[in-house]
């Protein structure tokens, strides 16, 4: 479920006691008129929420990436190509033991969090340009 669905969710069973009135036909538009433009209101400032949150995200990233420490400036591709010795490893039967569930679900996490803060950060530099 998006953030986007669940704010219309919220919206729905309003929209439906509109419907629902026993009132004429333009008073019922007016009203879900009102409502439906409440409900933008609230998707217009989440979606600037999510953007702030990603720019700040990518700023992050960024300032790792130019770090002059090399550990700070390297520790996102060590811990991911980590990941992918470990997943390869356990694909090919070469761990001693498997990788249990949440070693699996961290590693998910992980690399969601990696490609979405790449993809953040080269988002970040097309939109300055």
């Amino acid at each position: 479920m998006t953030f986007i669905d669940l704010i219309a969710g919220i919206f729905k069973p309003a929209a439906e006691l509109i419907d629902n009135l026993h009132t004429s036909e333009e008073e019922r538009l007016e009203q879900k008129a009102k409502l439906l433009e409440i409900q933008a209101a609230a998707m217009d400032a989440s979606l600037q929420y999510e953007k702030s949150l990603m720019e700040s995200q990518a700023r992050i990233v960024n300032s790792e990436a130019r770090s002059e420490h090399w550990l700070t400036a390297s520790w996102r591709p060590i811990t991911m190509l980590t990941f992918l010795a470990l997943a390869v490893g356990d694909s090919m039967g070469l761990l001693a033991t498997p990788l249990r569930d949440e070693a699996w679900a961290l590693l998910q996490i992980g690399l969601g969090g990696y490609v979405v803060g790449r993809s953040a950060e080269k988002g970040i530099k097309m939109l300055k340009q």
